[in-house]
């Protein structure tokens, strides 16, 4: 029988106000998550989608889609639903206006999904759904009533961002809080999603970007070494085949097995996450306390800093062992000095409740702080309490919105992401791109990001018609960039001194170029920079700036080196050629002006590079001479 250790796991994630307190609030928080509430409250679309999916697995998707029409016909509610986000999605070909009809029809019944895929209909403009951003609230808005996850993330980005709403910190607090406590209660061991979030400019731009992703041929080479005995390669390929990161789907049976057959050779990490297998259970082995403290104390005792969190765990919360909060002190501490995360956290939490120390605030921020930098999820929610409530520290409502929106888009939803760009790889680009422009009302940076650049290169022509692509890029490209994405930023001066999407503006793409070089001191900004200095386009016309963004350009990338060269050539002779122009004759003195030049350094004038530039303009001169040669011959 597969079990789960809820109670366990949220006794030793969450905050609470006295020791007495913990278990009876966290009990009840346990009970509170089985109500049809909360039922409610899981996310809507990959609940479906997984019914869907499950339907399609068993028929082919022509079959499927008549099954559930014949349904739909016949009044099945459930069946127009699943016809609706099909179509939406693109599952049965795009079909927007039945999609729209269907959702409708149901959203005028009371069904929250209905309202929110409206929602989503309105905000991206689809098909007979054109963009009304007040609709889309109003439909949010509604679907949130019932709790829904997805809803709940679009309204907090919404009041966050001001997008169709005045801005208010306090409201999307309180959206995104809610959605964050979901993450922070379902969190353990092995739900913990790690989510790839893969931005394909970056990738097309910067292949070896993301090594986070491994290739079937180097899993398979695990895979190799690990069933010929190599430890290394069984506890490896166990880690990620538990957790399901790296691009490696999650399988507990066969993490099982690497770690089993590990830890028979004596490698504490592998006891150390057989411990956490046997202590929450999953579909391979029954919740055991026993076994878990077993390998837990195994490893703990070599002084492995999982096992010892492992151990400090079962202290806290009193499982197998008599609760003792010293000694889960002294385990988390040992395990947080060898830098490992889950100690850290723990640290944070004792302190923070004063269990077996002297509440501390100072020291609960320094280690959920710590646990932060290494990425655990429930770092960031205990933070980000504090700063709502001002427990220990000052309050301040966007610190704790920040930190809050990055719990939400770590929930299992955010698995739409690499879903999204595992289409695109196989070319399912329109595909891609409406989960893209999903998780974008969400609020997710690189899907508004993801969607812009599918826009920008004209990859899904089918969805929309071509005077309206580079609105909705730039709409996109906006939304990236006001989340700090630099290309987003450098996108945004393109299209407003192209003119597209928007009207000409070079001041303003003089503006997003100098925020772009300021984000990442971004070389390419940097050199348009330099252009509209040279030009007098929507900046003052200034030589001397304009050299030193060049400058700046060619230091800051090794590929810009040869363009700053010509640009900064070019530059040479208009600045002789405008001297010339104001130059007195009537006062110049040839050999007064000869010993001016020759005591002026020419680094100076043309920087250190200046060889290149004198290099490029006899070269310049001698392809001239050459030219005047042959035309002199005929």
């Amino acid at each position: 029988m597969k079990l789960y250790l809820k109670t366990d796991q949220q006794i030793s994630t969450t905050i609470a106000p006295t020791e007495s307190s913990v278990t009876e609030s966290l009990k009840e928080d346990d009970e509170n998550a089985t109500t049809d509430e909360d039922m409610l409250e899981k996310p809507k679309e990959t609940r479906l989608e997984s019914n869907l999916s499950e339907l399609i697995s068993k028929k082919t998707p022509n079959e499927a889609r008549i099954i559930l029409q014949d349904l739909a016909d016949q009044g099945d509610d459930e069946s127009k639903l699943q016809l609706a986000i099909a179509y939406f999605y693109g599952n049965f070909g795009f079909k927007w206006e039945i999609s729209f009809q269907y959702f409708n029809e149901l959203a005028a019944k009371g069904k929250s999904l209905a309202h929110l895929y409206l929602g989503f209909m309105y905000a991206i403009g689809l098909g007979p759904a054109k963009a009304n951003q007040g609709k889309a609230l109003l439909h949010y808005t509604f679907a949130a009533l019932s709790n829904d996850t997805y809803a709940r993330m679009a309204l907090g980005y919404r009041y966050w961002s001001g997008i169709s709403v005045t801005t208010n910190c306090r409201y999307a607090l309180s959206h995104y809080r809610k959605v964050a406590k979901k993450v922070e209660q379902s969190y353990t061991f092995s739900n913990n999603p790690s989510i790839q979030r893969i931005r394909i400019f970056d990738e097309i731009e910067n292949p070896g970007s993301y090594s986070g992703t491994l290739d079937d041929d180097l899993i398979q080479y695990y895979q190799f070494l690990a069933d010929k005995g190599d430890i290394s390669a069984q506890v490896g390929l166990g880690q990620l085949l538990f957790q399901g990161v790296g691009g490696i789907k999650q399988n507990q049976y066969r993490a099982y097995h690497y770690f089993m057959m590990a830890a028979g050779s004596g490698n504490t990490n592998a006891m150390a996450f057989l411990g956490k297998m046997f202590l929450e259970g999953n579909q391979v082995v029954e919740r055991n306390l026993e076994e878990a403290y077993k390998y837990f104390k195994m490893a703990a005792d070599k002084e492995n800093p999982i096992g010892q969190s492992g151990l400090g765990i079962m202290y806290l919360n009193g499982k197998y062992v008599k609760k003792n909060f010293k000694q889960a002190l002294k385990y988390f501490s040992q395990a947080a000095m060898q830098g490992w995360v889950d100690g850290q956290l723990y640290l944070g939490i004792m302190y923070y409740n004063g269990f077996g120390v002297t509440k501390n605030y100072k020291a609960a921020i320094k280690y959920f702080t710590m646990a932060i930098h290494s990425g655990h999820i429930i770092g960031f929610y205990h933070l980000a309490e504090m700063y709502a409530t001002g427990t220990g520290i000052l309050p301040s409502c966007s610190t704790a919105v920040e930190l809050f929106k990055s719990v939400c888009e770590r929930g299992e939803w955010g698995a739409l992401i690499m879903e999204a760009h595992n289409d695109y790889k196989d070319g399912q680009k329109s595909k891609a791109f409406m989960k893209y422009a999903v998780l974008s009302e969400l609020g997710y940076e690189v899907a508004q990001s993801n969607a812009a650049f599918l826009l920008d290169q004209n990859e899904v022509p089918d969805l929309f018609p071509s005077d309206e692509i580079y609105n909705r890029a730039f709409m996109y490209w906006s939304r990236a960039a006001s989340q700090g994405y630099p290309i987003a930023r450098l996108k945004l001066g393109d299209y407003h001194y192209y003119g597209l999407g928007t009207k000409v503006d070079y001041e303003m793409a003089a503006n997003q170029y100098r925020m772009a070089s300021e984000l990442q001191n971004n070389a390419q900004a940097l050199f348009n920079l330099g252009y509209m200095y040279e030009t007098g386009l929507g900046l003052k016309r200034d030589i001397y700036l304009a050299k030193r963004y060049y400058d700046l350009a060619a230091v800051t990338s090794a590929d810009a080196q040869v363009p700053v060269a010509l640009a900064l050539t070019k530059l040479f002779f208009v600045y002789l050629y405008e001297n010339f122009k104001t130059f007195n004759f009537k006062k110049f003195s040839f050999k007064s002006t000869i010993q001016r030049v020759i005591d002026y350094p020419i680094e100076e004038v043309l920087g250190e590079q200046w060889d290149i530039y004198v290099a490029l303009f006899l070269g310049l001169l001698g392809l001239l001479i050459r030219y005047m040669q042959h035309v002199g011959r005929r």
